[in-house]
């Protein structure tokens, strides 16, 4: 993989040519060939991304509010359970597969660390599901508390995660089974579900938004609904309309070599943080920086990042 990014780099980079004389601008042949790749690039792969991620998110939030419903009134909800999971893995799927293009949006405004920070405090969380006083403000305020006043170890993907699947207790450790959860939430681990999951999409629908420049009307709502104000970036139009007014990009070739990094950055990311810190570990809290511990999708994760490089 690396010798292909490597190949695809230099091929880049090539097509800013020397003309005689010295001259190294990009011609406006080589541009056009470029040109036709970009929206492909933002329209199909990270718009499409975006949309199918926050689309799971969407059905997540309707199962874990028909949990917390369900809970609230002693019914069973084992197969809602088994639903939730697979839309949890859905959408993670999605956001693994878009991290080859983390730069704009999902770093410019912290969104990747809002909703992709491990390892999860367990022993923070636990404690805040055992305060009555901040579960209550939990449950009035929903995705807008979780969002606006609690950490990025207490909130997003691994949050969730922790409460939808299956985990024992191992020294102090919290050793995921990657079965579902058990069918036995206290009311309060239900509410704080529900309110991750909330402000977990509609992260999900701000990154849609902030690319393509609109969303379906269900999930405006859920941005209207929380008071979450849309990020008007139109990033997808900055790469497209890159040499023109308003567009943060002079050329395409700064767009295509932005791409490129973007790649090259998960590639070194899943080499020597997601694999490698575990794999050389020498400490518990090593072994523990392990992205997605609960699920068990950990080397799922491996894969779809490097799927988001071939993506791109």
């Amino acid at each position: 993989m690396k010798k292909q990014i490597l190949f695809i780099a230099l091929a880049v980079m090539g097509l800013t040519a020397c003309e005689p004389g010295g001259n190294t601008e990009v011609t406006t042949d080589k541009e056009a060939a470029l040109e036709k790749a970009v929206a492909p690039y933002v329209n199909n792969t990270v718009v499409a991304t975006y949309s199918a991620m926050a689309d799971a998110g969407m059905a997540l939030l309707n199962q874990t509010g028909q949990i917390l419903n369900k809970v609230e009134n002693d019914q069973d909800y084992a197969q809602l359970m088994k639903d939730a999971d697979a839309s949890w893995r859905l959408m993670r799927k999605y956001w693994e597969q878009s991290e080859a293009f983390l730069f704009g949006p999902a770093s410019a405004h912290n969104i990747d660390p809002h909703i992709d920070s491990w390892p999860l405090d367990f022993n923070a969380m636990n404690a805040l599901l055992h305060d009555d006083a901040r579960m209550a403000q939990i449950e009035e305020e929903g995705g807008a508390y979780v969002g606006d006043k609690l950490g990025y170890a207490l909130k997003g993907f691994h949050a969730a995660e922790y409460l939808l699947f299956e985990s024992v207790i191992n020294d102090g450790r919290a050793v995921g089974t990657g079965r579902p959860h058990a069918t036995n939430l206290t009311h309060a681990e239900a509410v704080y579900l529900n309110a991750i999951v909330e402000d977990l999409t509609q992260q999900a629908i701000l990154l849609e938004y902030a690319w393509a420049g609109k969303v379906s009307a269900n999930k405006m709502a859920l941005l209207e609904a929380g008071e979450v104000e849309p990020y008007e970036d139109q990033y997808g139009a900055q790469m497209i309309n890159a040499g023109k007014a308003g567009s943060i990009y002079l050329t395409y070739q700064e767009v295509a070599e932005e791409i490129i990094a973007g790649c090259v950055d998960i590639a070194g990311e899943v080499a020597d943080l997601k694999m490698g810190n575990p794999y050389i570990s020498s400490t518990p809290e090593e072994r523990d920086y392990i992205e997605s511990p609960y699920s068990c999708t950990s080397t799922i994760d491996f894969a779809d990042n490097i799927r988001s490089i071939q993506h791109a």
